[in-house]
């Protein structure tokens, strides 16, 4: 009789995963040892990765339930329990009570998010996502601690800024949970042939980043951060959907997630 045969794993996307993990845990440790600056490189290299793992696997064909399960628990590492601590790490802690519960707030909402978007993605609009994706929020909190880290450790002795990191930790965090529609990109194809100017315009863009890598990349992280409020009112004043919901499902428990 022939033995079964054992199930295994795709190497290739979930080397990418396995590697943003490593982005997440290389965030952490280097938050403890006080090197923030290399703390957000970190993640900012998570989050490249992380984007690369599912497109690589739809390319090649390597989709799978197991690569979905270590990219979710990757990203709770890296967009949710990594910024979370760092931030806390960072400022929060002079705010004692108040700054745990901030950082446990974004770690919990990030939980959140990856659960519902795990659970829910059959019955979401694919171009947009609901709430603030994980990574963008983990850019929020991370462009933030580089912007300042980048202008000298004596900015964070202003008496605001540790109130300025609470707020968008907090910011990042609740947005996260909330039914905002947040553009995903997910209909750009680049399989197909794009107009000459747009190769220019990515050409363009990488060039701008490379001016000054944590200003440019916190502004582009707040500007798409708050674009969804921007996409939501627009929807209202013409009277538009703004749920993400395309189909309704028959699990009455997530009732309150159709509205």
């Amino acid at each position: 009789m022939p033995r079964p045969r054992r199930k295994g794993i795709y190497i290739l996307p979930n080397l990418f995963t396995v590697a943003a993990l490593f982005g997440g845990f290389y965030a952490i440790v280097m938050a403890m040892n006080g090197r923030f600056e290399l703390a957000s490189i970190g993640v900012f290299c998570a989050m490249v990765l992380d984007s690369l793992d599912g497109r690589v696997a739809r390319m090649t064909n390597t989709q799978s339930a197991f690569g979905e399960q270590m990219d979710s628990l990757s990203d709770m590492v890296s967009f949710g329990a990594a910024p979370a601590l760092i931030i806390y790490e960072w400022a929060l802690k002079d705010l004692g009570k108040w700054g745990w519960i901030a950082a446990f707030v974004y770690c919990s909402c990030a939980a959140l998010r990856l659960a519902r978007f795990n659970t829910n993605i059959a019955v979401v609009d694919k171009r947009f996502f609901q709430g603030l994706p994980s990574p963008a929020a983990a850019g929020l909190v991370m462009g933030m601690i580089w912007v300042v880290t980048d202008l000298g450790e004596s900015a964070l002795t202003l008496p605001w800024m540790v109130w300025l990191a609470f707020a968008v930790t907090l910011y990042a965090g609740l947005t996260m949970v909330t039914n905002i529609p947040f553009y995903s990109f997910k209909d750009v194809n680049f399989r197909r042939t794009v107009p000459f100017i747009v190769v220019v315009a990515i050409a363009l863009g990488l060039a701008v980043i490379t001016i000054h890598p944590p200003i440019v990349l916190f502004a582009i992280f707040v500007i798409y951060g708050t674009s969804g409020y921007g996409v939501y009112v627009w929807k209202r004043l013409k009277g538009k959907p703004v749920s993400v919901i395309s189909t309704s499902t028959d699990e009455p428990d997530e009732a309150g997630l159709h509205r």
